[in-house]
């Protein structure tokens, strides 16, 4: 998979990178930016996975949120990816608003016409851009961490949900965790997934909580994904305990 650097800058010693590359997956040019820390030769680093929420690109926390100086100091690479795709062809909001659309991908694959060709951040955000990033930067993958803000918090606390052994830690700023509640999130998730609710369930943090409480209870903990899916539980809820079973037995 080829990368293209669009700009090298130094700072606290590692460097900030700003790269494109064609998307398999949205079929389009995406950008994305990555913090190297200062480091060892062959060294392998912890990945921090941020991602924004509406209207924002790339470049919002890599140009306001200076996260760089405790990346170097505690060795963490720093991905921040778009938050939809862009370009020619690529449909956005029919009515121009800010809330569905371009820069408002919501973290979800779209199979709705005429977003399904184009909208496909889920799988970009699990999958293509891991991979990219496992094959040109120094990451440790056994060491990963994932947050972000507002729509980017409540794609970081579904994907973390969704792959509890993958990540070592979740966290969110002002997250959406329940958009098939709100109009905007709503809309979002009607136009991009239908308005058959069921498949919203994935991309709604309280609704995903309450699909691996179903799954613990129902046999859930027989798998070796257990102990890492009910840590990641009592994280979220608060709680010093999930019982193995809904009914406490």
């Amino acid at each position: 998979m080829t990368v293209e650097t669009v700009s090298l800058n130094r700072s606290h010693g590692g460097t900030q990178g700003v790269y494109k590359h064609a998307s398999r997956e949205t079929k389009t040019e995406m950008t994305f930016s990555v913090f190297v820390p200062p480091h060892q030769d062959n060294a392998r680093l912890p990945v921090v996975w941020y991602l924004s929420g509406l209207t924002c690109t790339h470049a919002n926390v890599m140009e306001k949120g200076e996260f760089r100086r405790a990346c170097a100091e505690l060795g963490l690479i720093f991905v921040a990816p778009d938050t939809s795709p862009r370009g020619e062809g690529v449909p956005g909001d029919p009515a121009g608003a800010y809330d569905f659309g371009l820069g408002a991908g919501f973290y979800v694959d779209a199979t709705q016409a005429p977003f399904a060709h184009h909208y496909r951040m889920w799988s970009y955000v699990t999958e293509e851009l891991p991979e990219l990033i496992a094959g040109h930067f120094p990451v440790d993958v056994k060491r990963q961490s994932i947050l972000g803000h507002s729509m980017g918090g409540h794609g970081a606390l579904t994907i973390a949900l969704r792959y509890p052994d993958r990540y070592r830690a979740a966290s969110a700023f002002s997250p959406v965790v329940a958009p098939s509640q709100v109009p905007w999130g709503i809309k979002a998730l009607g136009g991009y997934l239908g308005e058959a609710r069921d498949a919203w369930r994935k991309h709604d943090t309280n609704a995903a909580i309450e699909l691996y409480q179903q799954y613990l209870a129902t046999g859930g903990s027989e798998s070796p994904q257990h102990a890492v899916a009910s840590e990641r539980l009592r994280r979220l809820r608060g709680e010093r305990a999930l019982p193995k079973r809904m009914d406490g037995k």
